[in-house]
């Protein structure tokens, strides 16, 4: 309690000092402010630490004296609109000089063109707001007004001139720039460039003596290839080693004056322009061909190409060339492989089977030795110019590409037949079976040349219908052999073998041969060539002449028809559609035999359309039928042992197409077991269904005629009986008076 009563006085002490210190400050820049005659003036003024609304209000004056006891002449206001005295009225109202508020708190006394006559004291005001009046309410700054001495020109022999260049070409701009100031100001000396809408920096040499460079330049500065030269007399060089297209555009020299205030900051109190040239850079004209348009070479011999380049440019410069190849005249050159280059030191990089050798200055020769199939494609090359900098370093001033050169190299086909044998034939089932491939007859055939074989079945066909060949197997180029879906398991069980026992000969074996093994076989012998990077490429195909296995057999051969008792038809009526059973081979009780039947129907004469199922009757009897959208019906039945009925009830549109039946017989062994034949299917049969005209009009027409009849007497008995009995009058006649004519002697 004794320490808080003795702090209580010390605490109130400062509160009291704080109180004293704390009140509204004006800020002014401090002076003087050194401007030049002639220019724009900006002298801002800021108050804080206020009571009172957050917007405040200045007052601006000014005196030529600088003493203390100076008389002030208002100036400007910002509340009030007649505060301006008589002597800058006229300026006022121009707006030569006005009030720019930047916040609630500042503003900005702005002089449009300053005279000398402006030079003295001026005296910022804020009127009071506050509470207490504490602090300061008004700021003074004096400006002193310099006469303009910066002068900044072009160079003299060519001032805004135009410069023709040519790519590569040095160049040198120059621009004066001095000042004879009465105070002691920098020059900041930049040179601009423009080719589009805006100026950007190239190279400047600030007022604290420091050179600086745009962006797009810093790397020109660092390697030396653009500089700025302070020289004699206040010239100021824009030296340039190599020109490049982008300098093609409008060069100035823009100068800026400095002085630094009474706070040590430097300020900038003018600034002028001067239009030096306008470049124009021709570009290194580069035209690079090959000599040579489509080529045709053949497998193994030499491929050679030449790259020609042509120019405008003279004097010191070197050529790098580079070849490339892709497989299509649209892919980059990133895309594209690189065969071989020559450098601008005439250093050309390494290969065993493609060499490049320079024929003279502009001519470069690539050959490549035992062309292989590989080789197909697109060549093209690439020519760049380089020339020589004042440091040492070398700068590439064109760059162009060929137009590409088709090359084709044709296969050095191999002559060969080939020959298909049975060295071993089934004459009952479970019989082994061997068939051979032997290539007969080959010709130019060379080490780097391989063959390998195919090997397909063929079912044999019942009716009219296409069956693809399956493939039992295949070799790859490495005589790796592929399985296909037919024989991969009899393959893994052994039951058939692929062989190869000699160069020139391929060979199947089946052990045992089944039913389903009936049919013909073929193979196609390939012919493949080896390339440099020892890949492998089919250059040709051959195919042998089918060869059949069969044998006599017991079982029965099937074959099915379709038929009907008409193909026309009219909607609504009845068609019967037949599908009739023949054997050939061996003859069979009828009690032995049994068949599934089923019906399809495709909706299209161009038979292009998904078969539609209508029924079906198994060998047990069972009818099954498809549900149908319309009012037609389909019934089937067998009608014979070897004969089956499809009835089309109340036939439709939508009856119209092609249809068939499928087949599947089974037939009953001596053991009693029931086998399963394959599935035949018969030719299709086009119905054609038509619209009765006479029967679809005939009910119709007798309807009309008899509402027609109808109405008609109707319509005559309501007009008799209207005119009878409701439309009769009674007509009085009007009595006429017949009087003789008076004779006119009487009259």
């Amino acid at each position: 309690m004794g320490l808080r009563g003795e702090s209580a006085p010390i605490l109130l002490l400062f509160l009291l000092l704080f109180a004293c210190c704390h009140g509204r400050i004006v800020k002014v820049p401090e002076g003087p402010l050194v401007r030049v005659e002639g220019t724009e003036v900006v002298i801002p003024c800021n108050v804080s630490q206020y009571d009172g609304p957050s917007e405040q209000n200045f007052d601006w004056e000014f005196s030529t004296d600088t003493t203390q006891n100076s008389k002030f002449v208002h100036v400007v206001s910002t509340w009030d609109p007649w505060f301006t005295s008589t002597e800058y009225q006229r300026r006022v109202n121009n707006n030569e000089i006005t009030l720019r508020r930047n916040s609630n708190d500042a503003v900005e006394l702005v002089i449009g063109n300053i005279y000398p006559s402006d030079q003295g004291m001026y005296r910022c005001t804020t009127p009071s707001t506050d509470a207490v009046v504490q602090g300061n309410y008004n700021a003074v700054v004096e400006v002193k007004v310099i006469a303009d001495g910066l002068t900044v020109s072009g160079s003299k022999a060519r001032a805004t001139s135009t410069w023709n260049l040519s790519e590569g070409d040095a160049f040198q701009l120059r621009c004066s720039a001095s000042t004879n100031s009465s105070e002691h100001t920098h020059l900041y000396v930049s040179w601009e460039f423009k080719n589009g809408l805006a100026w950007q920096e190239i190279l400047s040499l600030t007022h604290d003596g420091k050179f600086q460079s745009g962006l797009e330049y810093s790397e020109r500065y660092i390697s030396g290839d653009v500089r700025l030269d302070a020289m004699a007399n206040d010239i100021y060089r824009l030296s340039v080693s190599q020109a490049l297209p982008t300098d093609e555009g409008a060069y100035r020299c823009r100068v800026s004056e400095w002085v630094k205030g009474a706070d040590g900051s430097w300020q900038k109190i003018q600034e002028k322009t001067a239009d030096v040239a306008n470049v124009v850079v021709q570009p290194t004209a580069l035209g690079v061909f090959i000599t040579r348009s489509n080529v045709t070479v053949t497998e193994r011999e030499s491929l050679d190409l030449t790259c020609n380049f042509t120019t405008d440019r003279s004097g010191i410069f070197q050529a790098e060339v580079t070849w490339y190849f892709s497989d299509s005249p649209e892919d980059t050159l990133a895309e594209a492989q690189i065969l071989l280059s020559a450098d601008r030191d005439s250093v050309i990089s390494d290969s065993t089977l493609i060499s490049l050798s320079h024929v003279d200055r502009s001519s470069y020769h690539l050959l490549i030795r035992d062309v292989s199939l590989e080789d197909s494609g697109y060549y093209f090359c690439q020519a760049a110019l380089w020339v020589p900098q004042h440091n040492g370093s070398w700068h590439k001033v064109a760059e162009r590409t060929s137009l590409p050169v088709s090359v084709d190299v044709l296969a050095v086909e191999p002559n060969y037949n080939v020959f298909l044998s049975a060295s071993k034939t089934p004459k009952f089932a479970e019989d082994p079976t061997e068939l051979e491939c032997r290539i007969t007859e080959a010709q130019n055939t060379e080490a780097n040349l391989r063959f390998t074989v195919s090997w397909y079945y063929r079912l044999p066909l019942r009716s009219d219908e296409v069956v693809k060949d399956q493939l039992l197997a295949t070799m790859d180029a490495d005589w790796t052999l592929v399985v296909g879906d037919r024989s991969k398991q009899r393959a893994q069980n052994g039951e058939i073998i692929f062989s190869k026992p000699t160069v020139d000969t391929f060979r199947l074996r089946i052990q045992w041969t089944s039913e389903a093994d009936r049919g013909d076989y073929y193979c196609v012998i390939s012919s493949w060539s080896r390339q440099r990077n020892n890949s492998w490429i089919k250059i040709k195909d051959v195919a042998s002449m089918p060869l059949s296995i069969l044998w006599s057999t017991q079982g029965p051969v099937f074959n099915v028809s379709v038929h009907s008792d008409r193909t026309t038809i009219y909607r609504g009526e009845l068609v019967n559609l037949f599908c009739i059973i023949t054997i050939e081979g061996a003859v069979l009780d009828l009690d032995d035999m049994s068949f599934d039947v089923s019906w399809f129907a495709m909706r299209s004469i161009a038979m292009d359309r998904d078969p539609v199922f209508l029924a079906s009757l198994d060998r047990k009897g069972i009818v099954i039928q498809a549900r149908r959208n319309g009012s037609s019906d389909v019934s089937l039945e067998r009608i014979a042992p070897l004969e089956f009925r499809l009835r089309l009830h109340g036939c439709e549109d939508q009856d119209f197409g092609n249809h068939y039946c499928l087949v599947t017989p089974w037939v009953q062994s001596a053991a009693g077991v029931w086998q399963q034949e394959m599935e035949i299917k018969s030719k299709p049969i086009l119905v054609t269904v038509k619209m009765d005209v006479l029967n679809a009009f005939k009910f119709p027409l007798l309807i009309g005629v008899g509402l027609s009849t109808v109405i008609g007497l109707l319509s005559c008995l309501i007009g008799y009986c209207t005119s009878r009995w409701c439309c009769k009058k009674e007509v009085q006649e009007t009595r006429r008076e017949r009087r003789r004519l008076m004779s006119m002697e009487m009259d």
